[in-house]
């Protein structure tokens, strides 16, 4: 394995990675924000009432969301546990 299959192995990794966890990300901020809103218009300054809506966005965001992510890694994966074969015998 030279140097550009190593790079272009970490280029596929962080782009997989990158659109397996956006998102999840973008899900927290967006519920973060409602929610800083909500605080700020209320008045309510609780610290720990950030996360419980972003822990139920997250969770139900990924029950729906799964079937894909895994589809996504299986596919990342195939072909470098296949290229593995090359270097057994």
């Amino acid at each position: 394995m030279n140097a550009a299959q190593v790079t272009g192995l970490m280029h596929q990794t962080l782009v997989t990675a990158l659109i397996i966890s956006a998102p999840l990300l973008v899900t927290g901020l967006v519920v973060g924000l409602i929610v800083s809103l909500f605080q700020t218009i209320t008045s309510l300054q609780e610290q720990t009432l950030v996360f419980v809506p972003k822990i139920l966005a997250a969770a139900g965001l990924l029950i729906f969301l799964l079937p894909w992510m895994i589809q996504l890694v299986v596919a990342y994966a195939k072909p470098i546990f296949s290229g593995l074969s090359k270097f057994a015998g």
